[in-house]
């Protein structure tokens, strides 16, 4: 059973708003909750901002012309996404988040959505994430969640194998003849393949001994803010986080130094950029978790171990979401060729993560 996330006591009850939003006509349906949320702003001089790169759902931003720091965000769930992702957690995630000072604040929530506080501040892209400068903001940043203690006291578990078997469960049917895509089948590993691959990583990456903490489980670029004049980022969209492995929220944005829509994986990181994001992460997280040791040379050995091996995990975690996707998103993004390349990812760099030892 993986480990729910408790809200602090005293957050406050987040408002509930009874309007539909139509995910093919965003704008008036946030025109109509801006009404509710900001009733003192002039419906003439409110401007609408449509954001384009989300591959889960429509999200538009609302500001009055003559203050266009206050933007309120509305974001309306992709079709089907209900399926991937579980929306009362996503909520939990969002006021755990805020009331650690890492998240915005959120406004309520609608029948098929969310409002909330802009963040200031520029998303990254596939160059930022390798600057000396934003690898130190961006490593404490994740050390500074996965310090958060937001259980109920119990060793925390994982959700990373019970969500995969789930997400696996619901693309099950594409490798039979009831395939709603025929592509699936020409280009995708087997379903037994598949099935032998996540019971060998559960065996295997379970024994390497990361830490289940609290994860962000979806650090593409995008979704780190840089706030150029405070000096800081903070990470948006909460719709994956959960406990989970460290290593695995690791390795997945070290995935994420690729890309998206033009993946290059000549662009995940060397050992030498891998090793100094990772000395920052560790003296960080040791602040964090009041621990005042040095970071000693054989615990970063083993925690680049630990997420080199995990970013396996990552690749075949996206590929069938990714298929998912494929199968009901409404989103003009070609998720199955996506599928195709993290799931040729995976058993590209498997022979030699494989070799790689945990010091003893």
């Amino acid at each position: 059973m993986e480990t729910q996330i408790h809200v602090p006591v005293g957050s406050p009850v987040i408002r509930k708003i009874p309007i539909f939003v139509d995910e093919h006509n965003v704008t008036d349906g946030a025109m109509k909750l801006i009404e509710v949320l900001r009733p003192a702003w002039d419906s003439r001089h409110i401007k609408t901002k449509l954001f384009t790169d989300g591959t889960t759902n429509k999200l538009v931003g609302c500001y009055m012309e003559d203050s266009p720091e206050d933007v309120v965000l509305v974001r309306v769930y992709g079709n089907r996404t209900e399926l991937i992702v579980d929306r009362d957690n996503e909520l939990k995630s969002f006021q755990v988040l805020h009331a650690n000072g890492c998240a915005p604040r959120l406004y309520c929530t609608f029948l098929n959505g969310i409002c909330y506080e802009f963040m200031q501040g520029d998303a990254l892209g596939t160059q930022d994430v390798r600057d000396p400068s934003l690898i130190r903001l961006i490593a404490r940043e994740m050390a500074r969640i996965h310090a958060i203690h937001a259980h109920n006291g119990c060793i925390p578990k994982p959700n990373l194998w019970i969500k995969m078997r789930k997400y696996f469960s619901l693309v099950a049917t594409e490798f039979t003849d009831q395939a709603s895509n025929i592509r699936i089948q020409q280009e995708v590993p087997s379903k037994e393949v598949l099935e032998e691959e996540m019971a060998w990583m559960k065996d295997h990456l379970s024994t390497l001994g990361s830490p289940v903490v609290l994860c962000h489980n979806d650090l593409l670029c995008k979704n780190i803010i840089h706030n150029s004049k405070e000096g800081h980022v903070r990470f948006i969209d909460y719709e994956y986080s959960s406990y989970n492995y460290q290593a695995f929220d690791i390795g997945n944005h070290f995935n994420e130094f690729a890309g998206m829509s033009d993946l290059d994986y000549g662009l995940y990181p060397s050992r030498e950029m891998q090793v100094e994001w990772l000395r920052e992460y560790l003296q960080a997280y040791k602040l964090f978790t009041k621990k005042s040791e040095e970071v000693s040379p054989r615990e970063l050995e083993t925690l680049y171990v630990q997420v080199n091996k995990f970013a396996l995990a990552s690749h075949f975690f996206w590929g069938f979401w990714a298929l998912i996707q494929a199968k009901y998103s409404t989103i003009d993004f070609d998720f199955l060729g996506y599928a195709v390349l993290r799931f040729n990812q995976y058993f590209k760099t498997k022979p030699a993560v494989m070799a790689l030892q945990i010091p003893n």
